[in-house]
């Protein structure tokens, strides 16, 4: 089945050059039309003028129009002529696409492969996620019957703080690194925490903005993250 969808794309995208192909040899017929028929009003003005019918001054001016129309007639099918070659350059690589897309498309799949339906993979995806969630729960729970002074608990929450951001879930990230944070300052955290945050709520609120500062002020000056850090600053001040 896919063969046959491939080859009606490929019709699609070469109907206009093939058309534009059958109007230049259509052009190139009414030419050699137009021609013989000048050429036969011309032998027939010949004619006229060998049996007595037309004057002499009469022929010269019929015979200066049917050259003026034959003329004007080459001239016409010259330029359709040349339109249709300039398309005939069109069709070729048109017809060069469809054959680049199927050799890509060889390159990494075939037509024989199975399909895969998105509900499959849609239900794969939930139950990495309910497998994910089981595994943060346990952290959660691991992390809330630690001792206060348990030197693992700032790991801990670091830990479940790159868990929650790689999901997307900003919030809760920020919420576990302030954990982490508040156990000691560091400068690249709480950059984490205020870029979380400011994900989280889609601006640059005046406390992450606060935390930005302070994590500058903190920070080595060749910290890789400085400058992103003084434009969520700028994007504060500019939103104020």
């Amino acid at each position: 089945m896919i063969w046959i969808g491939i080859c009606l794309l490929v019709v699609l995208a070469l109907a206009p050059a093939a058309v534009a192909i059958i109007r230049a040899s259509t052009a190139r017929n009414e030419r050699e039309a137009a021609l013989a028929l000048h050429r036969a009003q011309l032998d027939e003005l010949d004619r006229d003028l060998a049996v007595g019918l037309i004057a002499p001054a009469e022929h010269v001016t019929a015979q200066l129009e049917v050259q003026r129309r034959l003329l004007a007639a080459d001239a016409s099918a010259d330029r359709a002529a040349t339109r249709g070659r300039r398309h005939l350059g069109t069709w070729l690589a048109l017809g060069a696409v469809p054959l680049a897309a199927i050799g890509l498309y060889l390159t990494e799949g075939h037509p024989t492969l199975p399909a895969q339906p998105l509900a499959p993979r849609l239900a794969a995806m939930h139950a990495e996620d309910s497998r994910t969630e089981e595994l943060l729960v346990k952290l959660r729970e691991g992390l809330a019957s630690m001792a206060p002074d348990d030197p693992n608990i700032v790991r801990g929450y670091l830990l479940l703080g790159q868990a929650e951001a790689a999901r997307e879930h900003y919030a809760a990230a920020a919420s576990a690194w302030h954990v982490a944070l508040d156990r000691g300052f560091d400068p690249e955290l709480a950059a984490r925490i205020a870029e979380a945050q400011t994900r989280a709520e889609g601006r640059v609120s005046p406390a992450s903005a606060d935390l930005f500062r302070r994590a500058l002020d903190a920070a080595p000056k060749d910290a890789p993250w400085r400058m992103a850090a003084e434009q969520r600053i700028a994007e504060s001040e500019h939103g104020q």
